[in-house]
């Protein structure tokens, strides 16, 4: 009796270690899978974690490759961001640490926004800049253009003024003489007769030019075109020269001016022959010439 008694005992007890048995496995399976399920679910949160990272970085990307120059703060904060992308990779994944991250991630995003800003504002400064440098240039060019037809004008005006200030001559006439003995002086046309050349001419009135001491270039050519009298020589700005017989000074009140100068006979006789007679001004420009001829 007392043996079936402790049979029954032992069965009881079996019955009760293998319903605790039971239950500490089911318990056990219980924890493994919230682990798994927990592993997983902070896996993913992970890889959340590094999706809004990447985008945020790819954001950066292209806010650096659409500005014109480079900015440092744009090019520093993508630079935390690879950073905070290695770190999250590389750490054991808990909650405490992803909640972090995921703290930050809404501290980048607001810093992304405001560093946004800031590039768009320079951007539509920089384009202002630009629409007024090229106004400015446009206004430049317009000027210089301006300026530099008012420079033509000056210089063509400048021309007409220097050709209306000219002087010219209205008549010119040579005349072979003869001096009698009481001074008396009466053409001749025989070069054997002729003493000295009397050469005349009128300057034209002209109210542009300037009033003032004047000097005119007489140049006379023999038969054989040689420069008669002591040859003397004259050359302008422009690098022109002439070689001339005798200048004749005068002053010149913008008005008809009547001029007469001589030469004198060489040491011999005056040659047989036609003679030429040229006028130059003072800058050497040719006012007229005469021809005549000596018997």
């Amino acid at each position: 009796m007392t043996e079936t008694k402790n049979n029954n005992g032992l069965k009881v007890l079996a019955a009760l270690l293998g319903v605790v048995l039971i239950g500490v496995i089911i318990y056990t399976f219980s924890l493994y899978q919230e682990k798994q399920n927990n592993e997983m679910v902070l896996a993913k949160e992970k890889e959340l974690v590094v999706e809004d990272l990447n985008s945020l970085r790819s954001e950066y990307d292209k806010a650096i490759l659409e500005s014109n120059a480079t900015n440092e703060e744009l090019v520093a904060a993508r630079d935390n961001i690879t950073k905070y992308i290695d770190s999250v990779r590389t750490m054991k994944a808990d909650i405490s640490s992803l909640s972090r991250y995921r703290r930050q991630v809404r501290v980048l995003k607001a810093e992304r926004e405001q560093l946004i800003k800031q590039v768009d504002s320079l951007k539509q400064s920089n384009a202002l800049i630009a629409m007024q440098r090229d106004s400015t240039y446009t206004e430049l060019e317009k000027q210089t253009v301006f300026n530099d037809s008012l420079v033509v004008q000056n210089t063509q005006l400048a021309d007409v003024v220097e050709k209306g200030s000219a002087l010219s001559l209205t008549t010119f006439n040579v005349d072979a003489v003869k001096e009698r003995r009481n001074g008396k002086l009466v053409s001749t046309s025989r070069a054997k007769a002729t003493d000295k050349f009397k050469i005349c001419f009128t300057v034209a009135n002209n109210v542009i030019a300037s009033a003032g001491d004047r000097e005119f270039f007489i140049e006379v050519l023999d038969p054989q075109g040689n420069v008669m009298g002591e040859g003397f020589s004259k050359t302008n700005d422009t690098g022109a020269s002439i070689t001339y017989s005798k200048g004749t000074n005068f002053y010149y009140e913008n008005r008809n001016l009547d001029v007469c100068d001589y030469i004198n006979k060489p040491a011999g006789d005056f040659q047989k022959g036609n003679y030429m007679v040229n006028i130059y001004d003072d800058g050497l420009r040719l006012l007229g010439n005469v021809q005549f001829a000596m018997k």
